[in-house]
């Protein structure tokens, strides 16, 4: 029986938008996924909790997001499990579902960043990665301090259908970019609320 695959796309969904599905159903295809799950975080560490939309409202507006996307599923796991940090979330998902093959993923803003994650290390460790290229962030997330601390882990991504099967590793993908971000839209927003 063929282990489900799944990549894990965690965030604040702030709000959810295009480019969140742009990015999962390019994961579904380059590492040949069965399923997506996107995690809403009831509250990211290192953003502010100001402009933050209620959490009930945030899984809402993904669900309408992703209707017709099969292979997509919101997740609360985060607020069920009273899960802060990405550590603890990845660490709990394996031990509640052991048989599943997982896969972080991120974009490369995250990775420029990844370095100041609590325990960035052992999320590293505990999943693989798989990271998408999003302007301008290309070349410092490639030069950024995690980037170069696990450079030897880099997997090509010729090979990123691979990942889901190793224990750690990480593929850096490149793609047609989408311009969607949900701090450009929450700017729109509030501009047109004034």
């Amino acid at each position: 029986m063929t282990a489900l695959r799944v990549g894990v796309l965690g965030g604040s969904f702030n709000p959810a938008h295009a480019g969140h599905l742009h990015i999962s159903l390019e994961a579904l295809r380059r590492l040949r996924l069965h399923e997506v799950w996107w995690l809403v975080s009831p509250q990211n560490p290192l953003k502010s909790q100001e402009g933050m939309a209620p959490f009930t409202e945030r899984v809402a507006a993904a669900k309408v997001l992703v209707q017709g996307h099969r292979h997509i599923r919101i997740s609360e796991f985060e607020a069920e499990h009273g899960l802060y940090y990405t550590c603890d979330t990845v660490r709990a998902l394996k031990q509640r579902y052991p048989h599943i093959q997982f896969v972080w993923l991120m974009g490369a803003d995250n990775l420029k960043g990844f370095h100041r994650w609590q325990h960035w290390r052992s999320i590293f460790n505990t999943m693989p990665m798989a990271i998408f290229d999003r302007a301008p962030f290309s070349h410092t997330a490639l030069h950024s301090r995690a980037a170069l601390s696990l450079a030897r882990w880099r997997v090509k991504a010729q090979d990123a259908a691979s990942l889901p099967k190793r224990s750690k590793g990480w593929v850096y993908l490149l793609l047609r970019r989408h311009p969607a971000s949900s701090t450009a839209i929450r700017a729109e927003r509030n501009g047109a609320d004034k």
